[in-house]
């Protein structure tokens, strides 16, 4: 099998242009995102019911599927997703990876405690039902498993990173087994959700964050790349196992492996 490609070109010309019109289509959504969504998720529900999906999610899909267009990346899904409530564990290489998922399918995320303060963009993570959790913090751990316990119950369904922190160069990392917990605890199925950039159906590993690139580094260098497809792969869900959490944890990790490195239909 080929190789994932990189950057596609060392000098790329069209760059200065897409910022031109790229960065006034960003401000225009970031005030749409002020006026008519926090509106909207002000007071709209977050509870699939009878597989009906919610004004909230709709909204939370439209305004992701959006910011993604705006960036120049098509959202594509394959597979199906299981209905509420399900824990979905997908790889993690880019601060797009909530948006990708949520352009597809609105689910409660766990995230970094600092995301609660970035400017409307932790607004609307917490009125979207995100845990946040302080890294390196056992006590946040064991009040982010319970929260995520009672969503599941409730009827929401959560989405985590196992890896527990974005990985480079296209490597997946080991998946972290206790968060599997909480599916158990819920009693309810664990689906896999591979993540993929890709150009002309071939991975592209370079979108994701560089090794010691910041969250604006990569932001800018996004905002005027060539265009990308951003799949969405839904999984088949993986066996629940009460006396197995690690194997839990190893199978999703394999299918999300396989699906990264198979290539997709143009």
């Amino acid at each position: 099998m080929e190789a994932a490609s990189a950057n596609p070109t060392p000098r790329d010309r069209m760059r200065p242009l897409r910022y031109l019109w790229r960065v006034p289509l960003l401000l225009l959504h970031i005030l749409f995102g002020i006026v008519i969504c926090a509106l909207i998720l002000s007071w709209a529900g977050g509870v699939m019911k009878d597989g009906r999906e919610p004004l909230a999610h709709r909204t939370i899909r439209m305004w992701s599927t959006l910011l993604l267009r705006v960036f120049g990346f098509r959202s594509r899904r394959f597979g199906t997703p299981l209905p509420d409530p399900v824990l979905f564990v997908a790889n993690h290489t880019s601060w797009l990876d909530i948006e990708l998922l949520h352009s597809q399918r609105a689910a409660c995320f766990v995230a970094k405690a600092e995301i609660a303060s970035w400017p409307l963009v932790g607004w609307m993570a917490s009125r979207g039902g995100t845990i946040f959790h302080r890294r390196g913090n056992n006590h946040s751990l064991s009040s982010v498993m319970a929260a995520m316990v009672e969503r599941l119950r409730e009827g929401r369904s959560v989405a985590v990173f196992p890896e527990g922190g974005t990985g480079h160069n296209g490597v997946l990392r080991v998946f972290h087994a206790r968060i599997f917990q909480a599916a158990l605890d819920a009693e309810v199925p664990v689906q896999p959700v591979a993540l993929r950039f890709a150009r002309h159906g071939r991975r592209v590993v370079d979108a994701g964050f560089r090794e010691g690139e910041s969250f604006m580094g990569n932001f800018l260098r996004l905002l005027g790349e060539p265009p990308l497809d951003v799949e969405v792969h839904f999984l088949e869900p993986v066996p629940m196992s009460p006396e197995g959490r690690r194997r839990m944890a190893e199978a999703s990790r394999e299918r999300i492996a396989v699906a990264l490195d198979t290539d997709t239909p143009a």
